[in-house]
């Protein structure tokens, strides 16, 4: 987008288009859809414009399109803004998985990257993409998270569920089940409570956080019934935190934790494996839940579903996780913006700490 006086204040929105066989483009057009999004932000689809148009035909959706630039900084403030990452004719097949939809699931991605790390956009939102066509020997991670942290340089990362009802982060991440508890460390819980305790502080402006830590056995051990990983990691982990200054609390058994109102009472939370946290997750926020990735030079969110082969085509899929990732990468950017002007200045600083 050219920067002129009257946007130069705008956020610019990098979407990937995801899996094209998916229901990326139905979310994304159906978000902007509402022009009242366009007061907000500019938004930049990486895709094609050859897919977004047979999906909408699909869709039966008439009166809306892509302004199509070849660059992000071409983009229209006042429309939503498309760039083509192919451009030869392209085999779609709605609800199935193919090598092709793989290769422009990558394409966009890698677009989308070097326009961020150019500073042509100013966050990156990803439509989900299948984790399996996208392997290739460009693309060989586990997901977006991995790809982006590898691209960025950051050795320390977190995934991180947010909505509106809770903040939840995965200690292990995308790893095997019988692989969890070898891999859980003092050292990693401590570096995974500190990458948290970072980003609540600086990425959703909350000045003390306080972070809940599930158990990893039953009960959370039932003090040392179910297991050992309690008393001898977790808890010194947690005491280690403490001395710190972090406020981490814990371990809680996971299923009370979420069967009563505990989740509430905490800014983050951390689980152990991925469905410990994933499964409450999604049941308590599965339409409206970002997927955020901690820890990382720049703002990365996503919808916090799949690509929902089962629907595509059928008018079926909601925006709102897509448009939730979209607010909350905006917010995000804002908040990490006046966390760095409020540390640039000394006298800013001395402040808030006689005020604590």
């Amino acid at each position: 987008m050219i920067r002129t006086q009257e946007n130069e204040n705008r956020i610019v929105v990098g979407i990937t288009h995801g899996d094209m066989n998916g229901i990326g483009y139905e979310i994304i057009i159906k978000a902007f859809l509402d022009p009242r999004l366009l007061e907000l932000f500019t938004p930049v689809v990486y895709g094609s414009s050859k897919v977004a148009s047979y999906h909408r035909k699909a869709l039966n959706i008439n009166d809306f399109s892509f302004n199509l630039v070849k660059k992000a900084n071409q983009a229209n403030p006042k429309r939503p803004n498309i760039i083509n990452v192919h451009d030869k004719d392209i085999k779609i097949d709605l609800g199935e998985s193919t090598a092709e939809a793989g290769e422009l699931s990558l394409l966009a991605l890698e677009a989308a990257v070097e326009d961020l790390e150019q500073k042509q956009i100013d966050v990156l939102v990803t439509a989900p993409i299948n984790k399996k066509n996208i392997q290739s020997e460009h693309f060989h991670f586990q997901g977006h998270t991995e790809y982006l942290a590898d691209k960025f340089g950051a050795s320390d990362y977190l995934m991180l569920m947010v909505s509106e009802l809770t903040r939840i982060g995965i200690i292990t991440g995308h790893i095997p089940l019988s692989e969890v508890p070898v891999t859980i460390t003092e050292d990693l819980i401590l570096h995974k409570l500190g990458i948290m305790n970072e980003s609540l502080k600086k990425d959703f402006a909350i000045g003390r956080p306080r972070i809940a830590i599930l158990g990893l056995n039953p009960h959370a051990s039932d003090d040392g019934l179910i297991g050992n990983e309690e008393k001898e990691i977790i808890i010194p982990a947690i005491a280690k935190a403490n001395n710190s200054g972090i406020l981490a609390f814990g371990p809680y058994p996971a299923d009370g934790f979420f069967g009563s109102d505990n989740y509430t009472k905490f800014d983050g939370i951390l689980a152990m494996y991925h469905d410990q946290g994933l499964i409450p997750f999604k049941t308590l926020s599965f339409g409206s839940g970002v997927n955020f990735t901690a820890g990382l030079p720049i703002v990365r969110t996503s919808p916090a579903h799949g690509t929902a082969y089962d629907i595509a085509g059928k008018n079926l899929a909601s925006p709102d996780s897509l448009r939730a990732a979209i607010y909350l990468a905006c917010d995000i950017f804002n908040n990490r913006m006046m966390h760095d002007e409020i540390t640039a200045n000394p006298l800013t600083v001395a402040k808030l700490e006689t005020e604590k």
